[in-house]
């Protein structure tokens, strides 16, 4: 069992993106941090549910592929749900849809208290108030014996790398820069000290860079 963090981030190191208008609430940046990715089978296949077998097949598929393995339980923050966005609807469910990639439980960091929500595909969203170290017990039992994956956002992974809880960090350092967001790692200094670094680069130029304890 290990506790896995799978992120995207900019040659400048930030995993954010700072330029959501009404029109385009995900931001042109965010498709530029994250097209890599989204351009595999793997993500075509698991998040958009398409069936064509259309998508790329190299290195970014690998870690694609890699993302959604072994994994039984998840932990993910509120932004990443997507409760910033209705906050006060009892019946929003994120934007993850109706069947949502996870396929496992997902635990939301959170302070707001909500009931869970079932999904048809086996993913159960619950909503905790708990420290890194809370969330991580109830998540790791419940994953039984499989990995725990911090989905994100960035401000909820670097407070388990702050806290020394994660075994292996994959980062998809996408070919831009961003220059303001929220920088992953901040604060981190000496953070390879604790990990074995290994680095492959795909045919997108994206650099996968993996951290393992």
């Amino acid at each position: 069992m290990a506790v896995r963090v799978d992120l995207n981030v900019s040659l400048d190191g930030y995993a954010t993106t700072t330029d959501q208008t009404p029109e385009h609430p995900f931001g042109q940046d965010w498709g530029r941090l994250v097209g890599a990715y989204a351009a595999t089978r793997t993500f075509r296949e698991r998040v958009l549910h398409e069936t064509r077998g259309e998508g790329t097949t190299g290195v970014d598929d690998k870690y694609a592929e890699a993302y959604f393995e072994g994994v039984g339980a998840e932990i993910m923050g509120a932004g990443m749900f997507g409760l910033h966005n209705f906050p006060e609807d009892p019946d929003w469910q994120g934007w993850w849809g109706d069947e949502p990639p996870f396929r496992v439980p997902v635990f939301v960091l959170t302070h707001t208290p909500r009931p869970a929500i079932e999904m048809a595909n086996g993913t159960r969203f619950e909503f905790l108030t708990a420290s890194p170290e809370e969330a991580l017990e109830r998540a790791t039992d419940t994953a039984a014996g499989k990995d725990v994956r911090i989905g994100g956002g960035p401000t909820v992974v670097k407070s388990f790398l702050e806290a020394g809880l994660v075994d292996q960090l994959h980062v998809g350092i996408a070919p831009i820069l961003l220059g303001r967001g929220i920088n992953l790692w901040e604060g981190l200094r000496g953070l390879e000290d604790a990990y074995d670094v290994s680095s492959e680069s795909a045919e997108s130029g994206t650099v996968h860079l993996t951290f393992r304890g």
